[in-house]
């Protein structure tokens, strides 16, 4: 978390996420085992502007009665890396494993309310009462969209 910190507060603000290096010398020095490397991008979203709510003819509440919120992030690149030892079983073909994802970016939308009130628009032909109609609820549904990739390679030593 604390490198989260400093390579958020280090960031200019255009940037859609940090990038990151996750620190596992320790574990190494530790250990004494070659541990993975890890490089990842923290999120950032950036959320956008609401649609202005619109009333309908015959309706006194807007529509939608709860906008839906757009936010918009990049997940970052990541890359994790790793020793594969004796993958022929002899210690000169070690190797090396990959998984690699590419940034891309992704939109989210919140849930939204539709809502239709219990009455009706003043009623002039009813001394400018209005009339009771049943009441409508609708949710918008939520969602995300993006198209989030990964790729898995393997280095042998030449």
């Amino acid at each position: 978390m604390t490198c989260m910190a400093a390579a958020g507060a280090a960031t200019p603000a255009v940037a859609n996420s940090v990038p990151v290096g996750v620190p596992l010398d320790a574990v190494k020095t530790t250990l004494g085992v070659d541990t993975p490397r890890l490089a990842t991008g923290v999120p950032i979203p950036v959320v956008g502007a609401t649609e202005a709510p619109r009333f309908h003819k015959g309706d006194m509440l807007p529509t939608p009665l709860l906008p839906v919120l757009p936010i918009g992030t990049e997940l970052g690149d990541t890359l994790v890396t790793t020793p594969v030892p004796n993958l022929l079983g002899e210690p000169e073909t070690d190797g090396e494993g990959s998984l690699e994802a590419p940034a891309t970016d992704v939109l989210t939308r919140t849930p939204g309310l539709v809502a239709g009130g219990l009455l009706t628009m003043p009623d002039a032909s009813n001394s400018g009462v209005p009339n009771l109609k049943s009441p409508e609820l609708g949710l918008i549904a939520p969602e995300i969209t993006g198209a989030p990739e990964a790729l898995l390679g393997l280095a042998m030593p030449r």
